[in-house]
């Protein structure tokens, strides 16, 4: 049963990467994500309104306002530089891999900032991983043609906006139901992308039966298959597991881009994502085995997953 979730969940969030695919087609990044989320929102919050009132117990408008700063992190930020960087051509397989050193540079970036201790292991794996996006990038670049250099940096900024969100969330001791934090993260995707639909007067969605498939494709398996497995997968496996499991997204992505759009896996492209998955298991064999308790005597555990878990979904 563990094996069937892991694949699922894995199958179920990497089909966002191919949703943003499919999106571009027929609509700008802005156009796709405002209709990706304002649906989606009012079905939560009319949901929240009625049954789901026991997910606000004890919040305060502090938590709901930290959660907001969440959600425009690892949401509205990190989902816009993804579907903008598809949209200039960089291949699905590219902005996953990119994506999934999310835990490394998190780690990395714990001593200075949480002052958790980081492994040499660690380190050595956070190079690897570096090294396996490098070398993805690069032959991603040479493959394929008219799409600026620049534009494979933008995914690196969303990679960003997501360890933000995920430091953002860790400071905080309040635990926040799950169901809670996606509403607030959905809200505050909806208003930031109609916002920017609206201001560049691309609100209106196209008439294209393929359009609405895509947005059917990303809310039905990306928000609510993806999301709703990292939660079971997380509470049966535990956080490490799920991270592990985060790293085979980009080559499940990169043969998802190949078979139903032609891009580019070649032998360069093969080998960076064996290094990014070398190095995880250098991570994982290098992590110290003290439980990371939170301020208010919980492992810590639900504060970081809820921060990865809104990211994409």
């Amino acid at each position: 049963m563990n094996v069937l979730l892991s694949l699922g969940f894995v199958l179920t969030w990497s089909s966002g990467f191919i949703g943003a695919k499919l999106g571009a087609g027929d609509a700008s990044a802005v156009t796709t994500l405002m209709w990706r989320f304002l649906p989606l929102a009012l079905v939560l919050g009319a949901v929240a309104a009625t049954a789901g009132r026991r997910w606000w117990r004890g919040l305060t408008p502090r938590d709901i306002g930290r959660q907001c700063v969440v959600g425009a992190l690892s949401q509205s930020g990190y989902l816009l530089t993804v579907y903008y960087a598809i949209q200039l051509g960089v291949s699905s397989g590219t902005t996953a891999l990119i994506d999934g050193t999310q835990p490394l540079v998190a780690g990395a970036l714990a001593g200075p900032l949480l002052r958790q201790y980081v492994t040499a292991r660690q380190w050595l794996g956070l190079c690897l991983g570096v090294a396996g996006v490098v070398v993805v990038t690069t032959a991603d670049a040479a493959a394929v043609t008219g799409v600026a250099g620049w534009a494979y940096a933008i995914p690196f900024l969303g990679m960003l906006a997501l360890v933000a969100a995920t430091f953002v969330e860790s400071r905080s001791a309040t635990r926040v139901e799950p169901m809670a934090a996606l509403t607030v993260h959905c809200a505050t995707s909806a208003v930031v992308f109609t916002a920017l639909a609206v201001a560049a007067g691309e609100a209106a969605p196209p008439a294209a039966p393929s359009f609405w498939l895509a947005i059917a494709w990303l809310v039905g398996l990306s928000t609510f298959g993806g999301y709703g497995l990292y939660w079971v997968v997380l509470r049966r496996r535990g956080l490490t597991q799920v991270n592990a499991l985060m790293f085979l997204m980009a080559p499940v992505t990169a043969v998802w881009g190949a078979l139903m759009f032609g891009e580019p896996f070649g032998v360069r492209t093969a080998l960076g994502l064996a290094l990014g998955l070398v190095a995880v298991a250098v991570v994982r064999r290098g992590a110290t085995h003290r439980p990371a308790h939170g301020s208010d005597g919980s492992d810590g555990t639900d504060s970081r997953a809820r921060a990865h878990a809104g990211a994409h979904y």
